[in-house]
């Protein structure tokens, strides 16, 4: 330090506390700023997350309080009563099945919701099926106390358009024609890749709304035949959506089939870039021999 110039010394020091002290003031400065775009940032993501969220969880109770079962399907499976006084036969009644309208300890049929239900049976082409004839269907809804809520007869030869078969019944095959199918398809029913059989499917309700009093919960199916040969049953019901249900249904349809097109699509580029009951409420369908 030059003892003959103090004060320039003291300036130069001045100085350059000054400029540090404006230098500390930007940081500070910029640390808050960049605190509070943190701090904003957060709040923003919050706020969509919330959104997001609320959103979400009003569109799952619309859904699941507005929103029916668009279709329902299930397995029915026979059986034979026994404890009966009739020792003439073992099987003193028809095929009987039991099934559930319950699902998850909910009803299958949402109140108010039109639904079409119809039965699918598969047969095999036997000459038993074949002299079996025509049938008539029966569907009978219970409630929980046991009270009918409603009755449907379908006649086996007298069916809707709607329904895939007409007639529930085996299409008739003149001796030639079986012959000639055998003979034809002999290696796949060697095989077993086919089966010598027929699918019919009969309409039990073209129009069929739950009563919200005394709402479906189990069905029964019997079919009035002992003579009847069937491999496997199952019951379809499908609702007849209108209005906003119908719109929103097609809308989860397409995106779903959007979906499915672009997965098909992003695994067909690859592979060109060179990769090498009865209980409470009761449902009955009777099949009467004509």
């Amino acid at each position: 330090m030059d003892p003959e110039n103090p004060r320039g010394d003291g300036d130069s020091s001045g100085l350059i506390g000054h400029v540090l002290l404006r230098l500390q003031n930007a940081v500070v400065k910029r640390m808050s700023r960049t605190r509070q775009r943190i701090i904003h940032g957060f709040i923003v993501v919050f706020i969509v997350f919330l959104l997001l969220w609320i959103s979400v969880f009003l569109y799952g109770s619309f859904y699941y309080s507005y929103m029916p079962n668009a279709s329902y399907s299930t397995q029915v499976h026979y059986y034979y009563r026994t404890n009966c006084d009739s020792p003439a036969s073992l099987f003193c009644s028809y095929p009987v099945a039991n099934i559930s309208l319950m699902r998850n300890e909910q009803h299958v049929l949402t109140l108010g919701q039109a639904y079409r239900m119809s039965l699918q049976l598969e047969m095999p082409d036997s000459p038993t099926n074949q002299e079996l004839g025509m049938f008539m269907i029966k569907a009978t809804c219970f409630s929980q106390d046991g009270g009918q809520v409603a009755s449907s007869a379908r006649s086996a030869g007298h069916l809707l358009s709607a329904s895939s078969s007409r007639f529930s019944m085996l299409r008739y095959r003149s001796d030639l024609l079986r012959f000639l199918g055998t003979v034809l398809l002999l290696p796949a029913f060697l095989t077993g890749v086919s089966e010598q059989k027929q699918v019919l499917e009969v309409e039990l309700f073209s129009d069929y709304t739950d009563n919200p009093y005394v709402p479906s919960v189990t069905a029964i199916i019997e079919i009035l035949s002992n003579k009847v040969q069937i491999y496997s049953s199952e019951l379809y019901i499908h609702a007849h959506l209108t209005g906003i249900r119908s719109d929103v249904n097609t809308m989860l349809n397409n995106s779903s089939d959007s979906n499915i097109s672009d997965d098909e699509t992003r695994k067909e580029s690859t592979f060109f870039k060179g990769t090498v009951h009865p209980q409470n409420h009761k449902c009955y369908f009777l099949t009467l021999v004509s």
